[in-house]
């Protein structure tokens, strides 16, 4: 890389001393030569995702089925985690090889899970930690490792337009913006990010009616499960969610999760990928699709095959439904290496 033989002769001309830190300028954003050396110097530095996203604290129940109406069940094990889908998905890109900011809001007595955050490499300069209560979810999971999750907004409802100015105010054209449906200020997260010329990931969940007044042709990428896919559509036969993406959406392209059918992907040229899911043994689907995410748009948005980038993201959602936990079963770019080796198509 380019960069790499212009930092090296660098530090051969000035010594390796932090005094000797060099500014360097990449794609219009400065940084220090000391960071690149760091977790980002050590892979592709090309853009950015700007990730508008929730952060919940998960509060994971063990259960043989889920409860029923009227029913007390009682569950074999519980635990306490960091989730969200904008967190989770921060934290796969931040696995994946990506330069992540994350924009959202926690309350102050949970300021420990920003710093887990910070420990994954993801940047949370704009993280606020202010007083209205975190955002949580209350999640079953099953012995097959389905799962069942209800959610309380708290402060990812505290994003405003001011926020979302903000975090973009130090953007290159290069940069992507991603978010999903569980923050405040979604349509101006949208337009604003097309405003400035980025291109817009969008993965409308948990979808609500709401969803379809949202200035949705900012959007580059969706990406929807197919529950979400027949909402958006209204329709529900899988051809015809197919044919309604191909007549009404061509200002951009869709990633359409299929769970163990795999994924596939509709290219604004009409050309249709399909990849199929890995088979595992699954103990806890709950990141499934956010680890899928994190992996496919960090590849997908520096330049990768669109259907490698979908498999690299295949394969690191594989590996995570074989742990249990949300962001803690989001594997390294490693173990997802040495999966896809393993699992050679």
């Amino acid at each position: 890389m380019l960069l790499l033989c212009r930092l090296g002769a660098y530090r051969e001309a000035y010594g390796n001393d932090e005094s000797s830190a060099l500014n360097l300028s990449v794609h219009g954003r400065t940084m220090n030569s000391g960071i690149l050396e760091g977790a980002l110097f050590r892979r592709k530095v090309e853009m950015a995702v700007i990730n508008f996203g929730s952060i919940n604290i998960d509060h994971v129940y063990h259960v043989e089925h889920f409860v029923r109406p009227g029913e007390t069940l009682a569950s074999t094990k519980y635990s306490q985690l960091l989730g969200g889908k904008g967190a989770n998905q921060s934290i796969a890109l931040a696995c994946a090889g990506a330069d992540v900011k994350h924009v959202g809001a926690i309350h102050q007595s949970d300021a420990a899970f920003k710093q887990t955050l910070i420990r994954h490499g993801v940047d949370c300069q704009y993280m606020a930690c202010g007083e209205t209560p975190s955002g949580h979810a209350i999640i079953q999971v099953t012995p097959s490792g389905e799962n069942a999750i209800v959610l309380f907004g708290g402060a990812n409802q505290t994003i405003t337009d001011a926020t979302v100015r903000k975090a973009l105010s130090d953007t290159t054209s290069a940069d992507w913006v991603l978010t999903q449906n569980e923050t405040s200020s979604i349509a101006d997260i949208l337009s604003q990010a097309k405003e400035k010329g980025l291109k817009v990931a969008f993965n409308p969940a948990p979808m609500s009616e709401s969803v379809k007044s949202l200035p949705l042709e900012c959007v580059d990428l969706l990406i929807v499960n197919e529950t979400e896919a027949a909402a958006i559509t209204g329709k529900d036969e899988f051809e015809d969610i197919i044919s309604w993406f191909k007549e009404n959406w061509k200002h951009g392209e869709v990633i359409l999760t299929m769970g163990k059918d795999g994924v596939m992907m509709l290219r604004k040229s009409g050309d249709i990928i399909k990849v199929d899911a890995f088979t595992v043994d699954a103990v806890d689907t709950t990141a499934a699709g956010d680890c899928f995410i994190g992996y496919f748009l960090s590849a997908y948005s520096n330049h990768t095959d669109a259907k490698q980038a979908l498999v690299r993201g295949c394969a690191a959602s594989a590996i995570a439904v074989t742990r249990e936990g949300a962001a803690q079963s989001i594997p390294q770019q490693k173990e997802v290496d040495r999966f896809l080796a393993k699992h050679a198509r």
